[in-house]
């Protein structure tokens, strides 16, 4: 099972959308907490630890691989999907996992995500996470290729299921 998670708090959101359409395309699990995650604060880090956070390491311990679809904002990550890879940190459930990403913004952004991914490969370098630079994908998604949240076109659609079929090779090697 992929667990996929969007790095977006946003309502009608293209990485959202990157998500469910990924969703279609394998065993997979959309991470629906975000929202939900307290500040991380390391005096918080022990057992028992928060709700919240205990589900997030559950599902990423249970997972065989993660695939990522988060927004540039402010010149990096959102602080909400920072937050999420905080918490990762202490539990090691991450540790050795395959990791990829798909950035979807628009060429129209001033770095295209550039600076978002560079931050998101250095934490998840830092906790140890196996990144599958293969995985790894590029696909801008223009807007209008968004319809009930999902990516409607089907050139866009095909390039992210090979992202997927590549981490899940990656998690099954």
């Amino acid at each position: 099972m992929i667990l996929l998670i969007c790095g977006s708090l946003r309502g009608g959101s293209v990485n959202a959308a990157v998500i469910n359409t990924a969703a279609h395309f394998t065993d997979a699990k959309v991470y629906a907490g975000l929202a939900d995650l307290p500040h991380f604060n390391p005096d918080d880090d022990h057992e028992p630890l928060p709700p919240a956070v205990a589900a997030l390491r559950s599902e990423i311990a249970a997972a065989d691989g993660v695939l990522i679809c988060t927004p540039e904002y402010a010149g990096g990550l959102p602080g909400s999907f920072k937050n999420l890879l905080d918490w990762t940190v202490g539990g090691g459930e991450i540790y050795g996992k395959p990791v990829s990403w798909i950035n979807a913004s628009s060429v129209a952004a001033p770095t295209g995500g550039a600076d978002a991914h560079d931050s998101l490969r250095k934490v998840l370098t830092y906790a140890g996470a196996r990144i599958v630079d293969d995985a790894c994908a590029r696909i801008p998604i223009p807007r209008h290729a968004v319809t009930d949240a999902a990516i409607t076109d089907p050139d866009l659609r095909g390039r992210i299921a090979v992202a997927l079929r590549r981490l899940v090779e990656a998690a099954k090697a």
